[in-house]
């Protein structure tokens, strides 16, 4: 990803988003020829000259000061992520070396214990591009058999947008699809050099149309916690919490937890979907390993 595009398309982005109105000025014009608030607009709102402004959507973001970026983020109305996000493109991208960038993610053995005891908590651990790299036997029976997977599908945006089941699992798939991107890109902001990613942004743009469109919205977002409604082949409908935490002493990981609230309908559809984890899915295991079950990631 190339860091000045980035930073001049991101701004362009952000600025078309806002109408005059949103920001106190008067709308005088009935048409304007670009969307969203003129560049001359948004620098008056951020105490900076246009010419200063116009530099910096160019792409030019060298030597901007913390002030300036924090005006030009507060009138676009910036999120949090989108704020680090434009901080990090002003700045000199990370550089990983060749070893760091190819080695392989794991998870700490006791990491992996603590999914193998959360026995009624679908949960998985994401690494860097979101790469799946291990869960436990609840988050496989909820989302897919990850150990029966090629290593280069257990991704959770390559299940989103290319693996055909994934729009009747989310049942706001479109949420869902815009989530990933926006982590994605923010992924590819603090790490702009990774092969790995631009391998996985550049499948995924040429074999989904979705993809293409969602990652032109330069969305950003940060993995969080919510609500997601899936209907899942075994057990129907689902209305599940989810929260993402991050253990400590990897900040490339982050573990993913559901859960249903006590009592509720979708607590008792986990709990069946758990009983039909502990046969049909231990079953399949033995039946490809010859008789011994699967081994997950360590």
């Amino acid at each position: 990803m190339d860091q000045r595009t980035e930073l001049s398309e991101f701004l362009r982005s952000r600025r078309a988003r806002l109408r005059p109105e949103d920001v106190g000025l008067p709308d005088t014009t009935t048409r304007r020829r670009v969307p969203g608030l003129r560049r001359e607009e948004l620098a008056q709102l951020a105490g900076v000259s246009t010419a200063y402004y116009t530099r910096l959507e160019q792409g030019h973001g060298e030597n901007v000061s913390t002030a300036v970026l924090d005006a030009i983020a507060r009138v676009l109305r910036l999120s949090p992520a989108e704020r680090d996000h434009l901080n990090r493109l002003t700045k000199p991208p990370r550089r990983r070396t060749g070893r760091a960038a190819a080695r392989v993610q794991r998870v700490r053995p006791a990491l992996q214990q603590l999914l193998d005891a959360m026995e009624g908590v679908p949960a998985y651990v994401l690494g860097r591009r979101l790469d799946i790299i291990a869960w436990n036997r609840l988050g496989t029976a909820l989302l897919g058999d990850f150990a029966a997977m090629p290593p280069e599908h257990r991704n959770m945006a390559w299940q989103v947008f290319l693996e055909p089941t994934a729009r009747e699992l989310y049942r706001d798939w479109e949420g869902k699809a815009n989530d990933v991107v926006g982590i994605l890109r923010l992924d590819a902001g603090r790490d702009p050099d990774d092969p790995h990613l631009a391998s996985l942004i550049g499948e995924l743009s040429v074999k989904s149309e979705d993809f293409r469109r969602l990652w032109a919205t330069h969305n950003i977002q940060d993995k969080g916690h919510g609500t997601k409604h899936l209907h899942h082949p075994v057990v129907g409908g689902l209305s599940l919490q989810y929260e993402t935490l991050r253990p400590a002493g990897d900040a490339d990981q982050v573990l993913v937890t559901y859960h249903a609230e006590p009592g509720s309908t979708s607590a008792e559809s986990l709990r069946l979907l758990a009983s039909w984890a502990a046969t049909e899915l231990q079953a399949g295991a033995a039946e490809r390993t010859g008789g011994a079950p699967a081994e997950q990631p360590r």
